[in-house]
C-alpha cells in the first residue's frame, strides 16, 4: 500500500507539540507501508532536518514557505471567503512535486495531517484519490476560542478564520473516508461541523522510556512550563502565570523559580526573565527532558487548549505532577487526571502550585506515578491507523 502523507511542517526533529504526532506516524507507517512525505519547511534549519526523515526509510520532499510573501498575500485577501491558513501554508513548486508524484508513484491513499494541509487533497493532482483526514484536534474551534480572548483587530481576524475554517471543514467531511481526532471532545466538536461522517479517535501518545527520570527527584522549588512560545495559546499561557499567578506563589515561596522552556519567546516573554522575579527564559534547549527533570512541577495554565496537551503527559512521564486549567484537563485521557490538580482561578492556581512545592521530591514523584501511562506508548496509540488507511483504499489494495 503506497500513502502519501502530507504535513504542514517537516515532522524532525520531534522537538515541538506539531511535530511530535507526525513524527510517530511516520515511524509507526515507515515499516509497514510505502509511505511517500511530504511536507512543508518554514525555515532553513527545518530543511534541512529532511535527512533525518530518510534515515526512517521514507521518501521525502520538503519545500520552503515563503512566509513574507505569504503573509503580504493573506493580508490582501482579507475580503475573500478563503480561510488565511491555507494561504499561509503553501510553497512554490508544491503542485508540481504532487503531480510528479502521482505520475512516477500514484498513492493509494492520501493521509493529510491538520485541514491546512487536507486542501491539497481535494485539488488536482489528488482529487478523488482515497482520503484520511488527521485533524488532530478542529482547527475552527481553536480560533474560536482565540477569538473570544483576542483584542481587535485579531479577534475579528480569528473570527473570521473559524467561520471559514468551519466551511471548509465541512466540505472536507464529504470528501474524506475517512477524520481523525485525538480524544472524545474534538469527535464531539467535529460531529457537530459535519454531522455523519466517520470520526475515529486516535489518540495521542507519549515516550515513556526516554522520559523516565534518570536520577532521584529535584528538591529545588522550580515550576516549569515547556512549549513552542511564538504559539499564541502558549504565549498568553505563560504571560498570565508570570503576572497574575507568579507574584502570589513568590510570596509564599521567595526561593520558587519559574522556568519557560521553549523555542522562539516572543519580545514579550523574553522580557519575563528575571533574577529578581525568580523567572528564567530559556529559548532553544538541545534536550527538554533535563529540564523536566531538575523541577518540581509542571504548570499548564492554557486559556485556550484543543486536544490533548502532550506537554502534560511529557511532564508527568518525567515524574512531575502538573497543576492545569479545565480546558487542559478536559482534553486528558482518564489515565492521566490522578497526576493533575485543576486550577480555574489565578489564586487556585497559585495554591495548587504552592501546594506541591511544599511537598517532598518523593511525594510528589508519587503523585506522578499515580497516573497510568502504560497504554499511552505511541506504537499502542497509532495501531488502528494501518488498518484506516487500508480500509479508505478498499479491497483491492490493502496488500502491504
Amino acid at each position: 500500500m503506497r500513502v502519501l502523507f502530507l504535513t504542514h511542517r517537516l515532522p524532525y526533529a520531534p522537538n515541538r507539540g506539531d511535530r511530535v504526532r507526525a513524527f510517530h506516524i511516520v515511524r509507526a507507517l515507515a515499516p509497514r507501508v510505502q509511505l511517500e512525505l511530504v511536507s512543508l519547511a518554514h525555515d532553513d534549519d527545518e530543511l534541512a532536518q529532511a535527512e533525518g526523515m530518510r534515515g526512517l526509510g521514507v521518501r521525502v520532499t520538503a519545500l520552503r514557505v515563503p512566509a513574507a510573501r505569504n503573509y503580504a498575500g493573506a493580508a490582501v485577501r482579507l475580503a475573500g471567503k478563503r480561510p488565511l491558513t491555507h494561504l499561509l501554508l503553501d510553497a512554490p513548486g508544491l503542485r508540481a512535486a504532487l503531480t510528479q508524484i502521482v505520475s512516477d508513484r500514484p498513492p493509494d491513499v492520501v493521509l493529510a495531517y491538520c485541514s491546512g494541509m487536507a486542501r491539497f487533497a481535494l485539488e488536482p493532482p489528488l482529487a478523488g484519490l482515497p482520503l484520511v483526514v488527521d485533524l488532530v484536534d478542529v482547527d475552527s474551534e481553536k480560533w474560536a476560542a482565540l477569538s473570544r480572548s483576542a483584542a481587535a483587530p485579531r479577534r475579528w481576524i480569528y473570527r473570521r478564520e473559524a467561520r471559514y475554517l468551519r466551511q471548509f471543514e465541512r466540505r472536507l467531511a464529504r470528501h474524506a473516508q475517512a477524520t481523525l481526532v485525538v480524544n472524545e471532545r474534538e469527535r464531539a466538536a467535529f460531529d457537530e461541523i459535519a454531522p455523519g461522517a466517520d470520526i475515529r479517535v486516535v489518540p495521542n501518545g507519549v515516550d515513556l522510556e526516554p522520559l523516565a527520570p534518570a536520577s532521584p527527584p529535584d528538591e529545588r522549588p522550580r515550576v516549569v512550563f515547556c512549549g513552542v512560545m511564538n504559539y499564541a495559546p502558549n504565549v498568553e499561557a505563560v504571560l498570565w502565570f508570570a503576572r497574575e499567578v507568579w507574584p502570589a506563589i513568590r510570596r509564599r515561596r521567595p526561593d520558587a523559580r519559574f522556568v519557560v522552556v521553549g523555542s522562539e519567546p516572543t519580545a514579550a516573554i523574553r522580557a519575563l526573565a528575571s533574577a529578581d522575579d525568580g523567572i528564567d527564559v530559556t529559548g532553544t534547549v538541545p534536550d527538554v527532558r533535563r529540564h523536566l527533570w531538575d523541577s518540581a512541577a509542571a504548570v499548564a495554565p492554557l486559556l485556550t487548549a484543543r486536544g490533548v496537551q502532550n506537554k502534560v503527559l511529557e511532564a508527568i512521564a518525567a515524574g512531575l505532577p502538573a497543576v492545569v486549567t479545565p480546558p487542559v484537563f478536559e482534553g486528558l485521557p482518564a489515565s492521566v487526571r490522578p497526576a493533575c490538580r485543576v486550577a480555574d482561578s489565578a489564586e487556585a492556581f497559585a495554591h495548587e502550585t504552592v501546594s506541591y512545592l511544599a511537598m517532598t521530591g518523593a511525594q510528589r514523584r508519587a503523585v506522578a506515578a499515580a497516573a497510568d501511562l502504560r497504554g499511552l506508548a505511541w506504537e499502542t496509540q497509532l495501531r488502528p491507523l494501518v488498518g484506516i488507511l487500508a480500509d479508505a483504499t478498499g479491497p483491492a489494495a490493502i496488500a502491504i
